[in-house]
């Protein structure tokens, strides 16, 4: 990962060159390494300066993930998402986790004026459907015009009893108000060709899961995904891009638990996502120059914990 400052790169080393040999001024061999007869100062400065130019990296992405709320484990999360996407994509984080397991936080930084403006993208995995203020909700989709977002899970289900919360619902795409049990879901690709899709498999089986029930999808929505839902007995969408105003936003509603979240599956496709959201993808799904991540690691959440076999447990300690 790359600081939030831009990166020059320099010029390779100097090549030796004999004194007959004829270079003509200005030659250039490509790779980036400069074969001039420099003439005089201003000329290897201006050399220097447009080698700096030619071998820049883009500056990284600047990300918000906003997190918190019931029912699920942020604190692990957190590292999940910001870890995986920095491994997948060139981006630099700053996290608000806030509200403990409560539903009704307000989140502080959406009091701030212009909150989203210094951000290239707002990623949204909290759980707060209790709080109901109309105006407050209204101020955050009001501050995402032109900032693109990413919508994960519970997500969906905040500020459900606002009275904003069909705006809320159609800056994420889709409108859900409920879940299914939890089980391992079968998420069918809808659109392999979509540059998001790329490399997702055709079936995908999620070690654990809770299914979203979608009750309706906005006129902008372009459904990626779908799981089929045991109890509602229909196919679900569960992976989405949707254009609001102009401004691009992806939504996946898997990922209840960390087992699912915790997979190249979930953090390549959210990823690809993200980067689509920024217009820094491909259409082969591959990052655009320069937004490549760190490459993928294992995440490793907290200390392992050994399970006791059976067969060498003590009569007196088996019950």
């Amino acid at each position: 990962m790359v600081g939030e400052n831009e990166r020059l790169g320099s010029l390779d080393a100097a090549v030796p060159v004999a004194d007959n040999e004829d270079i003509p001024v200005g030659s250039l061999e490509l790779g980036g390494r400069l074969m001039l007869r420099l003439l005089s100062p201003g000329c290897l400065f201006i050399a220097v300066a447009a080698g700096a130019l030619w071998s820049a990296d883009p500056p990284p992405l600047k990300g918000l993930l906003i997190t918190g709320g019931c029912c699920h484990d942020y604190t692990s999360q957190k590292r999940i998402i910001t870890e995986g996407m920095s491994q997948r994509a060139n981006i630099v984080w700053d996290v608000v986790h806030e509200g403990g397991e409560s539903r009704d936080h307000r989140i502080s930084v959406y009091e701030q004026q212009d909150w989203a403006r210094k951000y290239d993208v707002i990623v949204h995995n909290e759980c707060f459907g209790a709080t109901a203020d109309e105006s407050f909700v209204k101020s955050i989709v009001a501050h995402h015009a032109g900032v693109p977002a990413v919508f994960i899970h519970c997500s969906l289900h905040s500020y459900r009893n606002s009275g904003a919360a069909d705006a809320w619902r159609e800056l994420i795409g889709v409108t859900s108000k409920s879940h299914e049990k939890h089980r391992p879901l079968k998420v069918v690709n809808l659109q392999p060709e979509h540059p998001i899709m790329r490399g997702f498999p055709a079936v995908w089986q999620t070690p654990n899961g809770e299914l979203y029930k979608i009750e309706h999808h906005w006129p902008n929505c372009t459904p990626l995904a779908q799981a089929y839902g045991e109890d509602t007995q229909r196919d679900h969408t569960c992976i989405w891009t949707n254009v609001y105003g102009g401004t691009r936003v992806f939504g996946i509603s898997l990922g209840h638990h960390n087992e699912t979240m915790n997979t190249d599956e979930w953090l390549g496709v959210t990823a690809r996502g993200l980067l689509w959201a920024c217009g820094k993808l491909h259409d082969d799904g591959t990052p655009a120059a320069g937004y490549a991540g760190t490459g993928i690691r294992p995440i490793l959440l907290g200390p392992p914990r050994p399970e006791v076999d059976p067969k060498f447990t003590p009569p007196s300690q088996s019950k």
